[in-house]
Parts: C-alpha cells; sequence; structure tokens
C-alpha cells in the first residue's frame, strides 16, 4: 500500500456546493494516535503504517498539506426534540472526502472535533472520552450485525478543552459512513423551496444506496420506500440488541440506515421498557420502547420533504407519501419478529404469531423481574439443551410464569446453536464503559483495548473469571446511568 498521502475524491463537495461549507481544520499541537482501527483501513486501500506516521496522523486530522480533497462541513436542517431548526450542519465536523472500500463502494471519511465550522452552536471542538466512545460503540455495533457507521481513528490533539466544566484532553475522530445524507438533509433542501435540489438530493441516494429503485415505475416513491424499509430493520436491530440510541432527531438520523451519533446512548442492563440515559431527555422522548414510533415520526418528516416528487399533481403528493410511511408499522414488525424469532432460537414452521406471543412474555418476564435483557436471552441457550439453572438465578423470587413460559417454548425445540449465534455475551455495559473512559482520559489506554478486544467477538465466552464481569450488568445498587451528548 502507498505510503504517500490517501488520495480522496470530492463526489459530495462536487455535486452539492450548495450544501457544503469550506472548512479549515484549526492545527493540534501534539497529535497523538489513540487507537486505529486496521481492519477498516485495510478494506479502505489506506496503509496502516502510514496513518501511524506523523503524516498519517496528520491527515487524520485533517492538516494533511497533501490531500487531494478539501473539507466541508455539510448543510442539513433537523427536528431536534421535535422542534423544527431550519439550518444545523457540522458544528464541529467536516467531511474529508470519500474512499472506494474493496468492493468498490463509496464510503465517506468524516472527521469530528476539528474546531468551529460556520454552523457551530458550541467551540467545535471534541475531547478524549466521548470520541473514544463513538469508535467502541461502532465497533461494538458492528460486531453484533447492525448496520452503523466505523471510527477509523482517534488522536489526541495535544490541546486542553473545556467540557461539561472541566478542563479535558482533545480529540478528533475520523469515522466512515456509506454516506452522511441525514433526514434533514431532504429537510433543508425542501424548506428552501428548490425542487431541481430536491431532485438532484433523491437522484444521489438512488444511486449511491438504493439503485433498484431507479428501474421502478416511480423511482422516488420506491426510493422512500426503501429508506421505511431499512429504516425499519434497523430500528429492530436496536430492539434486538437493547441499545437506546439516546438522541432521534432527524439530523442523527442517515438516509442509508446506518446508526450515526453514539452520544447519550446505552445498552439496556435490567430490562425496562420506557428506559432513557440521557442527561438532557427530561420526559424520555427517546426511550427504549419508542423508538420505533419516533423513527416513523422520523420519517413522517422525510416523506413530507420528499412529497413534491412523488406525485405531478400537488394535491396529491401528501397522500402519496403517508401511504408510503404507513408501511412502516408492518415492516417494522416483520423485521422484529424474524429478529427475536433468532433469539429465541425457533425455525421458520413456528408461525409468526405463536413468536410474538412467546416474545411479549419473556420481556413481561423481564421487565417484572428487572431481569438482565442480555443475559437473559444468552441463558436460554444452555436452557435449550436442559439446564434451566443460569436462566432461573437472574429470577430473585419464585417465577410460576417463567415455567409455564420455558415449557412452552421448549415444546417447540429450540436450536441452542442459533440462540448463541444471534445473543451476545458481551455487549459494551454502560458502567463498564464509563470505567474505560476514564481511565483512558487519565491517560490510561489498557481498559479501553480490553473492552474493545472484548466486543469485538461478543458471541464469544471467554474462560476464566477475569472476564465474568464483563458479562454482568452494573452492580446492584449503583446510581442509575446517565450520558451526555459528548460526540
Amino acid at each position: 500500500m502507498a505510503r504517500e498521502t490517501p488520495v480522496l475524491e470530492r463526489v459530495w463537495a462536487e455535486a452539492f456546493p450548495e450544501l457544503s461549507r469550506e472548512v479549515a481544520p484549526v492545527s493540534t499541537p501534539e497529535p497523538r494516535l489513540l487507537a486505529l482501527n486496521d481492519e477498516l483501513a485495510r478494506d479502505l486501500g489506506l496503509d496502516p503504517a502510514y496513518l501511524r506516521s506523523d503524516a498519517g496522523v496528520r491527515f487524520l486530522t485533517g492538516e494533511s498539506s497533501g490531500l487531494s480533497a478539501a473539507p466541508v462541513a455539510q448543510v442539513y436542517a433537523g427536528h431536534q426534540w421535535g422542534v423544527y431548526k431550519p439550518i444545523l450542519g457540522d458544528g464541529r465536523a467536516a467531511l474529508l472526502g470519500e474512499r472506494r472500500d474493496r468492493a468498490g463502494r463509496l464510503r465517506d471519511v468524516h472527521l469530528k472535533g476539528i474546531g468551529p465550522t460556520s454552523m457551530s452552536r458550541v467551540d467545535g471542538y471534541a475531547v478524549v472520552g466521548p470520541m473514544l466512545r463513538e469508535y467502541l460503540m461502532g465497533e461494538a455495533m458492528h460486531a453484533l450485525g447492525v448496520p452503523t457507521t466505523r471510527a477509523l481513528a482517534v488522536v489526541a490533539t495535544g490541546a486542553p478543552r473545556h467540557h461539561d466544566e472541566q478542563v479535558l484532553p482533545g480529540a478528533v475522530l475520523a469515522r466512515t459512513a456509506s454516506s452522511h445524507v441525514r433526514f434533514g438533509s431532504f429537510s433543508y433542501a425542501g424548506a428552501h423551496g428548490d425542487p431541481a435540489l430536491l431532485r438532484r438530493l433523491a437522484d444521489h441516494l438512488i444511486a449511491r444506496h438504493y439503485p433498484r429503485a431507479r428501474g421502478a415505475d416511480h423511482p422516488y416513491r420506491a426510493l422512500l420506500g426503501e429508506i421505511v424499509d431499512a429504516s425499519a430493520h434497523l430500528t429492530a436491530q436496536w430492539m434486538r440488541t437493547g441499545f437506546v440510541h439516546g438522541v432521534l432527531s432527524t439530523d442523527n438520523v442517515l438516509a442509508c440506515a446506518e446508526t450515526i451519533d453514539y452520544g447519550p446512548c446505552a445498552f439496556l442492563d435490567a430490562y425496562e421498557p420506557g428506559a432513557y440515559f440521557s442527561s438532557i431527555d427530561r420526559f424520555g422522548r427517546y426511550a427504549y420502547d419508542k423508538q420505533p414510533a419516533i423513527m416513523r415520526w422520523n420519517l413522517e418528516q422525510l416523506g413530507h420533504a420528499l412529497s413534491p416528487l412523488l406525485a405531478d399533481d400537488a394535491s396529491t403528493v401528501e397522500e402519496v407519501a403517508v401511504e408510503i410511511i404507513d408501511t412502516f408499522d408492518g415492516r417494522y414488525r416483520s423485521h422484529w419478529a424474524a429478529a427475536f424469532r433468532d433469539k429465541l432460537g425457533l425455525e421458520d414452521r413456528v408461525e409468526s404469531s405463536v413468536v410474538t406471543e412467546l416474545t411479549e412474555a419473556a420481556l413481561n418476564l423481564q421487565a417484572d423481574h428487572r431481569v438482565d435483557f442480555t443475559g437473559f436471552w444468552r441463558d436460554l441457550a444452555a436452557a435449550a439443551e436442559g439446564d434451566e439453572r443460569p436462566l432461573r438465578d437472574r429470577f430473585l423470587g419464585p417465577a410460576p410464569e417463567l415455567d409455564a413460559w420455558l415449557n412452552r417454548w421448549k415444546a417447540l425445540t429450540p436450536n441452542s446453536g442459533l440462540i448463541r449465534a444471534v445473543n451476545p455475551v458481551y455487549i459494551a455495559r454502560n458502567h463498564i464503559v464509563e470505567e474505560a473512559l476514564d481511565a483512558a482520559t487519565k491517560g490510561d489506554l489498557a481498559p479501553f483495548n480490553d473492552l474493545l478486544a472484548l466486543v469485538h467477538e461478543p458471541y464469544t465466552e471467554r474462560p476464566g473469571g477475569v472476564y465474568r464481569r464483563y458479562a454482568r450488568p452494573a452492580p446492584d445498587g449503583a446510581p442509575r446511568h446517565r450520558t451526555s451528548c459528548g460526540t
């Protein structure tokens, strides 16, 4: 692999200058590589050895003078907490350019924490803990099979930054995505009454992500339908893994249906349908059990923005959009049932209604007894093989309803191998994530690297007592986990 500064394309910046603003990343006084995703680098044809060099680290902060692509901040709107903001955009981030992976697919190379842009709402900088969180969570989700953006690297800048009334070490995150086109990108184009821009943006999305729509009788209706389905699938994957995004505004939802912006996110410990963890989500708008409804609401905003392209008769465009968005509920239920069918280890011959009833009953059991979400599903493998003790030990008292549930479920001959293949042993447990990030902020990366190694192989149980704590929820009596929008 070449060791000179990588060549990047300028697909977005050249196609959408009206949705791009030039950015000059701030010089970092003492950049130091904290984490590098070797596997992802190689997939993009980037030499990890080069990225570890002084020039490579400067490339990862956007400072390399040999760049073939000038960074741009992307412009978009968004609905935050249900309130429309006509312009948000990249306030401390920039699209460095695009790079093709081994399969020839275009991938964005995007930087966060580079300093202020023309759309900054704060100072535009980032700090080590939140940037490593995004790296860790993206890798955990990728290993779990959830569509996600992924971090390429985290670089400490050597510049202290004020964050949450503290002075913390600064950092820049380099991440990749299939693209960073957000629902809010369409809201921005639609609000500006520029039908040509809206059409170009839709055509760009079809070409880059949804090529099947091009051959449909009505490509733009097909595009919206494909986004609805991909978003329904993504949401079902969040629910399958017990993931709570935390800030599902339309500027934080990608049209390519990859998870983005791991700020106030968390995984469930004890199953609690209404659990939310964000310190600023006072009413649980983005709680675990509300994620499907919020995703549908976000799609309604996208449908409204896209509606001028959906019919020639202006009086019917909104009706067409509503009809397409209305398919979300059925699509979501289908993806959700398929995901939990696998978690239960049940074959396709088992009727979907039975899968749904068993899943809902299992979730009610977990909620009533505050059972660990991840552990319950994993313990079903041993129960399917005749050892119910690990599962029963999660219930603190008598649970006669568990007996009835197990009898009904075991009568369907669940597959223990499938259960182990889809239900992880290890997730990014909230309290352990915080321990690792606190240590990394103080200069010790060992806990972060240990946790990262485990979440890279979440389905493989490691022998030895040292690993047991990684598979357990927070200790009894621990304060409720709270997160902030640090990323």
